[in-house]
């Protein structure tokens, strides 16, 4: 294949993604009835359902499964003093050109040409720096004083917070403090789907050790992030590590490893894990006193970073999969049933007959009961749901049929489960459903 060719798939490929996720109930533009807001995304049912199992799946791994990490939820908006500290409110910018003809702004280290508009034409003028930090004011006040930011990292919520885990804690060193939450950057020029967007989710751990041990834990944690990755069907052939080099590290950083991820548009960053050393601890004057022997130390920091909605690209990505089924082009959602929306699905055979549609709602509402991310399906014929789920990545379709009542006695209360991926159909008892799931998840 040509690199023509496999820019036009990659470019195909974006568009049946961005396509299914509107289709589906995934992912709708951002003011949509008004015409938009670039870099805005709004996240439907199944959206929003998938980016709390991928939360749920990292919070489970990174912090209840540990005994050393302690889990936060800081304010977005905090002191302007905070930024002022940290040399965001000053130095947090990107070069910026804009056109002169038709004012359009651009990043420089996002166009090729860099003296003509990649819209119109046009000259582009001499590039400045323009801060990525929303601003805003908290208060009846319109002085400086009452200047505050949304906040572009979460981490610094982390930082402001040391103290507050220490004192109420009394962890030992190393230990760990974890958040999930919004951040929000003033882009320039929002891309690539949700790839890069305005307002965001971090997932972020600041992790506090000794210098001499800062090592083997960047090891450990990258690891860590490793089978994260994995065990959330990311693709980990299109996942590669860059060892950042030392000209391009940020002042803070004596080491960092990008994990970057083969999207359709190019090799890009996904995840990141730093080295930030005791620059941010230092900055905010904040020390941790050894309990044991007395003494008083300014830990050093490894700070592993998600981005939530990469981490949904990626795995989006990872699971499109079209096949051939019936003699029909079939697309589905190859996810893992722990990061699926939705775990099964529960539909009559045909939803005109009261007696098929109770002993649905019956077998509905035990699972619904057990699992919670159960769906209720009887639009449309049999063929029609199961395309549907397949794309909504649904791994397990069950339907109750006319066997189910007893029109065959040897089949009395069972149902017909199907199989995502292989489309493979087996019978099982009612009673045996939740612990058949429960055995799949496993």
């Amino acid at each position: 294949m040509s690199n023509k060719e496999n820019k036009k798939e990659e470019s195909e490929l974006m568009e049946k993604i961005v396509s299914l996720c509107k289709r589906r109930g995934f992912i709708f533009p951002g003011s949509e009835i008004y015409g938009g807001f670039a870099g805005t995304w709004d996240y439907g049912h199944f959206g929003n359902e998938i980016l709390n199992n991928i939360k749920n799946s990292w919070w489970e791994k990174f912090v209840s499964n540990r005994e050393d990490m302690y889990g936060i939820r800081a304010a977005i908006l905090m002191r302007q003093e905070v930024w002022q500290a940290t040399g965001h409110a000053e130095h947090f910018a990107d070069p910026m050109v804009e056109c002169e003809k038709c004012q359009h702004r651009f990043r420089i280290d996002q166009i090729e040409d860099k003296n003509n508009c990649a819209d119109c034409g046009g000259k582009l003028g001499e590039a400045r720096q323009f801060n990525m930090m929303f601003q805003t004011k908290v208060g009846a006040s319109e002085d400086s004083s009452a200047i505050s930011y949304l906040r572009p990292e979460t981490a610094q919520g982390i930082f402001v917070n040391f103290k507050n885990i220490v004192d109420t804690h009394h962890p030992k060193i190393p230990f760990g403090i974890a958040q999930i939450g919004k951040a929000f950057r003033n882009e320039i020029t929002p891309r690539d789907f949700i790839f890069r967007s305005r307002e965001f989710e971090q997932m972020e751990i600041e992790y506090f050790v000794r210098e001499n041990n800062w090592e083997n834990a960047f090891n450990e944690l990258k690891n860590e992030m490793h089978l994260w990755m994995s065990s959330v069907g990311i693709d980990m052939n299109k996942v590669h590590e860059l060892e950042v080099v030392s000209e391009d590290l940020a002042h803070y950083s004596k080491r960092t490893v990008d994990f970057e991820f083969d999207y359709p548009f190019g090799r890009k960053e996904l995840f990141g894990l730093a080295y930030r050393g005791d620059f941010d601890l230092k900055i905010h004057k904040l020390e941790y006193v050894d309990e044991e022997n007395s003494e008083k130390i300014t830990p050093h920091v490894i700070e592993p970073s998600f981005g939530v909605e990469r981490a949904l690209l990626a795995i989006l990505l990872s699971a499109y999969t079209e096949d051939e089924m019936g003699g029909e082009v079939r697309i589905y959602l190859k996810l893992r049933p722990q990061i699926a929306p939705v775990l099964c699905a529960v539909s009559p055979l045909l939803k005109n007959k009261p007696e098929l549609v109770s002993k649905s709602r019956e077998v509905f509402s035990m699972l619904k009961k057990e699992f919670g991310r159960v769906a209720w399906d009887d639009n449309g014929n049999i063929g029609k749901r199961y395309r549907r789920q397949d794309e909504i990545g649904t791994p397990w379709c069950i339907v109750i049929d006319f066997d189910t009542l007893g029109e065959n006695p040897e089949l009395l209360d069972t149902v017909t489960i199907r199989d995502r991926d292989t489309g493979n159909q087996e019978r099982i008892k009612i009673s045996e459903l939740i612990s058949y799931i429960k055995n799949k998840l496993n």
